[in-house]
């Protein structure tokens, strides 16, 4: 009997010292348009904003619009290295259904040819880019490879140094904004992923002079980094408002307007996607159109921030009117602003200050109730 209680101990002892084995995740490997079959994730730091701008509305029927827009899936902007602490929190919440969207936009010298968006880091900081914002970034995604994540690689960046070469801050920021996408790219190059280098939109390097130039920039950024296996294609119209189908196009009938044939982000995908595959690299697109409802409402094709009277655009889709195009997707959470209107801001850029930009309105990313309120009641469908 005793015999038997010191063997019973030892089993006892035994599975209690056997130490518990992790649970190996699922790995996602994207093949493929990543968006098909995947609803993108409506993320939580986007539904806690419009939750909150939803109490604020007294109208009962605004009120259930507004709650309706939280369940719109849209990126997550890590745009300075303390929002990567919340990053994973976020991404844990993704269904298996879903696709989480990221955008990654903290290169040294940030937005070179604006101020609204200034970033954290200065001109000459690669190495702070490097170990502080996209290794644990990177760490992160590594350590979740059950999940289905589509980024958008650094808004505005190599688009800049395509036309804005001749300013003395985007000729500092260049050899930075090279090397610190090449660096992302390669980085973030894991199975689950799917990237998307931004090419601007259609008013910006769809001028003939500037199509082959800027589908030789992000090709140069793709072959640099090693052609990832990850690297998808290009992101257009981040933070834009052109229509994604519109003859004649806003611009169309301007004088100048002979000189560019992507008149609409249709066209643009068309004619930039054919000369990132001239230039060696993947031409699937994606498109934001979360802002985009309403059309004909800036002065200049140019003008950026905040416009006024804008609306919600199309919601998250694999229907696309063009092949190149994996989805319609909302990148820029609509509500936060582009940037201040205060002229006497640091950060203030006088686009914000024209006759079409909404005022007033608080710094890039801030939150703007009554912004958000226009693009709302403006919503292209409604909702």
């Amino acid at each position: 009997m005793k015999s038997s209680f010191v063997l019973l101990a030892a089993l006892v002892g035994l599975a209690v010292a056997t130490p518990t084995l992790p649970v190996k995740k699922r790995q996602v490997t994207l093949e493929g348009n990543p968006f098909q079959g995947r609803t993108l994730h409506a993320n939580g730091r986007y539904r806690q904003e419009v939750e909150a701008a939803a109490g604020n509305l007294t109208d009962p029927s605004l009120q259930e619009a507004a709650l309706k827009v939280a369940d719109v899936g849209t990126f997550l902007w890590l745009d300075t290295i303390s929002t990567i602490e919340s990053f994973e929190s976020y991404l844990t919440e993704t269904g298996e259904n879903e696709i989480f969207g990221v955008v990654i936009y903290d290169l040294p010298g940030r937005d070179c040819a604006a101020k609204a968006s200034n970033g954290e880091l200065a001109v000459g900081e690669i190495d702070r880019y490097k170990s502080e914002y996209i290794d644990p970034i990177a760490a992160i995604i590594e350590a979740h490879p059950d999940i289905a994540i589509a980024a958008v690689i650094e808004p505005d960046s190599l688009p800049n140094l395509v036309t804005n070469s001749d300013l003395a801050t985007c000729q500092q920021s260049a050899a930075g904004y090279r090397e610190g996408v090449q660096y992302a790219l390669s980085s973030l190059n894991f199975p689950n992923v799917a990237m998307y280098i931004d090419a601007g939109h259609g008013g910006w390097l769809g001028w003939d002079a500037n199509l082959q130039p800027g589908a030789q920039e992000l090709a140069a950024a793709y072959t640099g980094a090693g052609s990832p296996s990850s690297v998808r294609g290009f992101a257009t119209n981040v933070a834009g408002w052109n229509a994604v189908q519109q003859v004649p196009g806003e611009f169309e009938n301007a004088p100048d307007g002979q000189y560019n044939k992507a008149q609409d982000e249709d066209r643009y995908v068309t004619l930039f996607g054919a000369a990132l595959a001239a230039a060696g690299m993947p031409n699937n697109a994606i498109v934001d159109t979360g802002r985009d409802g309403v059309t004909g409402l800036r002065d200049e094709w140019g003008d950026w921030c905040n416009v006024n009277g804008a609306g919600f655009g199309m919601r998250p889709t694999t229907s696309t009117v063009n092949s190149l195009m994996d989805a319609y997707v909302w990148v820029k959470p609509g509500g936060e602003s582009d940037g201040t209107s205060d002229t006497s801001a640091a950060r203030y850029d006088s686009f914000c200050g024209n006759p079409d930009a909404f005022k007033p309105s608080p710094e890039a990313g801030t939150w703007n109730q009554a912004y958000f309120e226009m693009l709302l009641k403006n919503a292209n469908p409604p909702f």
